[in-house]
Parts: structure tokens; sequence; C-alpha cells
């Protein structure tokens, strides 16, 4: 949890930081939000780095910035990029328009603040799956820490980042630009990664309460692939690539570029936001065959909210909708040494999805508001494989209600409790599966989950605390089994399933002015606790098993000793003391283990400060990641991703 001391003013369309958490902390349910200026004094190689803090969210690393990203289960079972979980930027989707996504658009070092919509608290935004969504927030030139900053970092593993922001207010015109380069050789065999992420706005003031901003992004990822370890090598020699892949050169090279808009306008209360956009996306996988995947993904998206006075009584409507289509076309060849042979599949893959959705919030006393939303659906996935001239198609429609109270107790505390319904959606990984050489579409019903959340969040004297327990129930979960190290996991509707979960984060200040009174330095504590129980309930095949992939308890503590002038020290723990289950059958769980960290860093001057990251100093050796498997114990699984040793990073910022 973070303070946020923002006075920068925000505009029309990107409001302040401080105006953004103010807003995300009036919702009736479980969310979190991060202020990013005070992730710059660590090392930030991925998307974790950013999000380990965050109750509720579970990001384990894989290699380079692929990583696994689940929030209440969401994807437990998908061995690469995301699933379950909407991706957003400056409140505009980056998933493709069937919901797969990943995560190399989006640059650690480009952004101003991140929010974290937990489940059906997303459905501001419009999302209903049943991880919610994540709003990944860039600056602009009103948000902006300074008009320029320069940071650059490196250190462990080859690793080198550079990134440089600029920005400008001129008149009704506002412009920022920010470009990150990072380079890594990698701590594994044939890991080295390569990214190029430049993000770009232009906004300009239509009147005091209009406004209309474009968005650019441009990105190049070249990822070799280290792949996955017996869980004996894993331990014994992790730094090793897995079999068969330097053989095959296996990597993902990824070319995106997109482009945004939104347009806001706010009369008499009542304000409407207009988002579109198009995002290309080029994409060359050399790994068991070389996959393409080339096409567009657009979308359209109104959004009115209105506040206003019903019954002597506050009263805020959010109503909006949502069209997204793609087309793409989809390949495979023989991979000859990482080079593309004779063709193997030739397809094409199109996603049209139509969407509408309100939320309410009616404040039945100035302490207590009552909120209520409905999300309706249709989406349509149409598959054409050119090579066979075979053609399919599914449908998937539904209504997704949501209902909650928001309790303000007291000044600064709140108490909330809702019960939404999710729907998740297969995308084109799902509805095309691999056996053997082949790929050919294979139905699947969408996942649908009820969810029951209460939880308070809060601070009171030198304590404060976000606190929720949550429990879904599970119709056709959508769960996956690796058949062999180097082809995609086949995907399965599972029967009923169950999700509960509590997410915890509390930071509690010990001790102030400890130098002398008024010194201005503090002493805190913090903890994250991430409690998650995931089953089969009476499945004619695996019973009441857990289901495999997460860890069932994750803990994070950190102490952090702080001065006024910018200096701090703040050693970590990161402990995950029983280990994951690795297959279905549950006959093997990942070893425990616990992690030391150590940060610190000083402002050399107002304008310049420099930071140390210590990380896993005892060079244990464990599981960072895997995916799951059938029944380990019938022969031994290549599945394993090792996690990084002992490494040190060290970087300066410069902002003027």
């Amino acid at each position: 949890m973070v303070t946020v001391t923002s006075a920068e003013p925000g505009s029309p369309t990107v409001p302040s930081v401080a105006r953004l958490r103010g807003a995300i902390e009036q919702t009736a349910g479980s969310v979190g939000f991060i202020d990013n200026a005070v992730l710059l004094d660590r090392y930030q190689s991925n998307l974790r780095d950013v999000l380990q803090d965050a109750p509720g969210v579970l990001a384990q690393s894989r290699y380079g910035q692929e990583m696994r990203l689940s929030i209440r289960g969401s994807g437990i079972a998908r061995g690469y990029h995301v699933r379950g979980i909407e991706l957003l930027q400056d409140g505009i989707p980056t998933n493709l328009a069937d919901g797969s996504g990943d995560f190399y658009e989006i640059d650690p070092m480009g952004l101003r603040a991140t929010e974290i919509y937990k489940g059906g608290n997303a459905l501001g935004l419009g999302a209903s799956t049943l991880g919610g969504a994540i709003n990944f927030v860039t600056p602009t030139a009103y948000t902006a820490l300074a008009p320029n900053i320069v940071q650059v970092s490196g250190g462990s593993n080859g690793s080198v980042q550079t990134s440089g922001q600029v920005s400008r207010v001129l008149g009704k015109l506002d412009l920022l630009a920010n470009f990150t380069a990072s380079h890594a050789d990698g701590w594994r065999a044939h890991e080295r990664g390569n990214y190029g992420q430049f993000n770009g706005n232009l906004g300009y003031r239509l009147g005091p309460s209009a406004e209309t901003r474009f968005y650019l992004g441009i990105y190049a990822t070249n990822q070799l692939l280290p792949g996955t370890l017996t869980l004996s090598d894993a331990l014994g020699d992790p730094r090793k690539a897995g079999a068969g892949v330097v053989a095959q050169d296996q990597a993902r090279d990824m070319r995106v570029q997109r482009l945004a808009n939104r347009t806001s306008v706010t009369l008499a209360g009542v304000r409407l936001d207009v988002d579109s956009w198009l995002i290309h996306t080029d994409m060359f996988h050399p790994i068991f065959q070389v996959l393409t995947t080339e096409g567009d993904t657009w979308g359209v998206a109104p959004r009115l909210r209105s506040d206003w006075q019903l019954g002597g009584r506050r009263n805020e409507l959010t109503l909006g909708a949502r069209l997204v289509g793609g087309s793409y076309a989809a390949r495979r060849f023989v991979n000859v040494g990482g080079a593309a042979g004779a063709p193997t599949l030739d397809a094409r893959q199109k996603a049209l999805n139509v969407e509408t959705y309100l939320e309410n919030r009616s404040f039945v006393t100035p302490q207590l508001a009552v909120v209520a939303g409905l999300k309706a659906l249709r989406h349509e996935r149409r598959y054409t494989d050119r090579s066979s001239g075979a053609s399919d198609e599914a449908r998937y429609s539904g209504v997704n209600p949501k209902i909650g109270l928001l309790w303000t107790a007291r000044e600064q505390v709140q108490v909330f409790a809702n019960l939404t319904r999710s729907q998740d959606v297969p995308d084109f990984t799902d509805l095309t599966q691999t056996f053997g050489a082949a790929s050919r579409f294979t139905p699947l019903a969408s996942q649908r989950a009820w969810t029951a959340e209460v939880g308070t969040r809060g601070a009171q004297g030198p304590l404060r605390w976000d606190l929720t327990y949550y429990r879904s129930r599970v119709r056709g979960e959508m769960l996956q089994y690796t058949v062999d190290p180097t082809v995609p996991a086949s995907t399965f509707n599972a029967g009923r399933t169950l999700h509960q979960g509590i997410e915890l984060g509390a930071t509690l200040t010990l001790a102030r002015n400890l130098l002398a009174a008024n010194a201005g330095d503090r002493l805190e504590l913090s903890q994250l606790w991430n409690w998650s129980d995931f089953r089969f309930q009476g499945d004619p095949q695996h019973g009441n098993n857990a289901i495999p992939g997460l860890p069932r308890n994750v803990l994070r503590t950190a102490l952090t000793y702080a001065r006024a002038d910018g200096f701090y020290v703040t050693p970590t723990l990161d402990w995950v003391p029983g280990g994951a289950w690795v297959d279905y059958a549950n006959t093997l769980k990942t070893p425990s283990h616990a992690l030391l960290g150590l940060k610190f860093g000083a402002a050399l001057r107002d304008d310049l400060s420099f930071y140390l990251d210590l990380r896993n100093l005892t060079n244990r050796r464990y599981v960072a990641d895997f995916a799951p498997v059938l029944d380990a114990g019938a022969a031994p699984a290549s599945t394993f991703y090792p996690g990084i040793g002992r490494s040190i990073y060290a970087g300066m910022r410069y902002q003027f």
C-alpha cells in the first residue's frame, strides 16, 4: 500500500494520480492502486517488479519479460502468456480480439500509475472475466514527474536498460514521448532478450472540459527461449537450456504497432469518453514448429458517466459499450534450426465481440452505497483451415450481473461486499489444439463463475491495510495440461471447481523521527499474504484434488528505513512455505523456498538519485514457475522454469 502525495493537475482525458486513486477507492470491492513513481528505486525488468507488492496478484517470472500472471486463479493452468485478465493501457484494451494477450507491450519504465480491478470489480471498465482487469496508466505532460527524465540501469546476467522521457505543454497542446531499450544475456543458456518499447501521446484541449488524446505505441521484441527442465535439473543444473531448444533455436519475436484515441467531454455532470484503437501484430515464433501470426485488432468503446441527485441522494451511473474485432493469418512451418521450412498450416482466425454494460452506485446514506451492474456479451470465433478447406465457428453469449455494498465506517476506513458473475470466452489457442503435428478446431464452452467477496481497507493510526476474502464457484473452468514440453498445452472444460482465498496487504509504521525530533525519518514493516485454495469438486477423474499451478501460500515481508533526504534501505523476504502442486493427480509438489533481498538508495541531489537492488542473496535454487501436467508420477515431467540465482542491479535517474 502506497500513500500518494501527487499535486499534478491532470487533464480531462487523464486525471491526476491523486484523483485516480480517489476514484478507484470508491469501488465496492477489492481493488489495488500503485503510484509507479515509488518503483523507480528498483530494477524493473518485467511486470512482476511492478505487481509483486499488490495483494491478490500472483506474478511469477519465467524468462525475459514472460511470466505467469494470475488473479484469483485466472489462468492457473496456462503455461504461457495471459488468460482471464484483461490488460489495458490508459483504459484502452491491449488484448487481441479473442481475449489473448501478453506483456511485451507494457513498458514498466513508462508507467505513471497502475490500477488493479479484481474479478467483477472491473465491470466499470467493461471487463467481466474471473481475474478482472489491470489498467496501466502512462504519463502525460500534465502528470509526468518532470519535463525530462533519463534512467540507466544494469547488472547481473548482462542486463542493460536505458529509458528516456520528454514532455511539454504548449498552450492547448501537450505531448510526451517515452522510449526504453533493454538487453539481457539471461541467467540461463539460450535466454538472450532485446526489447524496444516506445509510448507517446499527444493531447489537444478542445475546451475547459473537453480534450482529445492520441496514443502511439511501437514495440519490438527478440527473445530466445530457454525452455523447461525436469525438477532434478531445475534444482541441480538450472542454467542449462531445455532439451531440443538450442537445436530448434526456439524464440519469440514480436513487432507490434498500436494507435489509439480517447476523446472526453464533460457537460452538466455527465462525462462521455469515446475510445478507439487499432493494433497490428506480427509474430515469428519457432518452437516445435515455426508459428507465425499476423493481423489487426480494432475496437470502438463509448462510455458515459453521470453523477446526479435522485430523491435527495447521490447517484452515479456508468453506461458503456464495446465493439471489438480482429482478423489474423496463423501459419505454421517445419522448424529447420529456427527457420521456416515446409508449410504445415495456413489458417485464418476471426473474432468479433459485442458488449454492453452498466453499473449504478446509489448512496442510501452518505456513508453507505449500493452498487448494481450488468454486462451482456456476444462473442464470435471463426476459424478457417485453408490447407484443408475446413471451416468452423463458435458463438458465446451471456448476461453477467453484479451487486455490492460499500460502507465508509469512519474516515479512511471502508468495508465492502459484493456478488458477481464472470464469463471467460475461449481464445484461439484454446480452440485450435495441437494433436501430433496437426492443429484442429476443438469446440469448448465458456467458463462461468459466481464470486462472493467481503473485505475492508483503510488506515488507522500507524496501520494501513487491505484485506479481502473471496469464494468463486466455477463451471466449465478452462484448464490445461502439457502434452509435451515443446507443444502448446491442451485445454478442456472442467465440471465444478472451487476458487477461494485471502488477499492481505498491510503496512505498520513502527517508528518516526528516530534520529531527532522532526527529522522526518521513519521505520515501516510491510506484509503481503496471498492464500489460495483452488480445487475440483466431485470430478469424475480428479475427485476433489487441488488444481495445480499456484502455491497455496505466498508471503512477502519488507522492512524499510527511509530518511527525508531520500536515503532508504529495505531488506525483503519472499517465502513460499509449501510449494505448488505440479499435476492434476496431486503426486508432486514444487519445493518450498525463501528468498532474501536488499534494496538501498539515495538522492545525490534534488534531480539525481541512484539505487542498488540485490536479489536472492543466499543463491537459493528454486522453481519459479511451471506448466501443469496430468500425472507427474507416471514419468519425470520436463515442465519447470528455474528461478534466477544471486543477482545485483544498479541504476541512476536524472530528471530536470
